[in-house]
């Protein structure tokens, strides 16, 4: 499964790297590769949702604006 997150708040590597690991720590996400420029993630692997994904990034400190399945 695959699902792009959009981001706000992003600024720099370290954001990305603190997203990237963020939603890398949700069960059962295999593979997340935060882009800044286009501020999204795309993330794979099985059992998750929307709802994880977004509070990840949120606890984070960013903001996930939407989740496209």
């Amino acid at each position: 499964m695959k699902k792009i997150v959009t981001i706000e708040g992003m600024s720099c590597g370290h954001c990305v790297m603190r997203v990237k690991k963020a939603l890398e720590g949700v069960p059962g996400v295999t593979k997340a590769d935060v882009d800044l420029l286009k501020g999204e993630a795309v993330v794979e692997g099985e059992g998750f949702g929307g709802p994880q994904l977004e509070g990840a990034v949120n606890h984070a400190g960013y903001k996930a604006v939407k989740v496209v399945p």
